[in-house]
């Protein structure tokens, strides 16, 4: 497998994983809702660390996506 080829597997698996966490995050809000307390402020389960997760997550996809096509952010 080439450094692009591996590069681009990341990048698709990171995706999936970004994919599941908002799936996660949908099926609480459907069942139970989500205030911006529990959004911002939550000490359990998966809205504790969401928002770091998602966002450490999509900043990966980005530099994956940069490397892939050579460019720079």
């Amino acid at each position: 497998m080439s450094d692009i080829e591996a590069l681009k597997k990341e990048k698709q698996e990171l995706i999936g994983k970004m994919l599941d966490l908002q799936k996660k995050f949908m099926e609480i809000e459907h069942e139970k809702g989500v205030t911006g307390k529990d959004y911002w402020a939550s000490k359990e389960g998966l809205l504790a660390s969401y928002k770091k997760d998602y966002r450490d997550t999509a900043m990966r996809v980005v530099d994956l996506a940069h490397q892939i096509v050579g460019s720079h952010p």
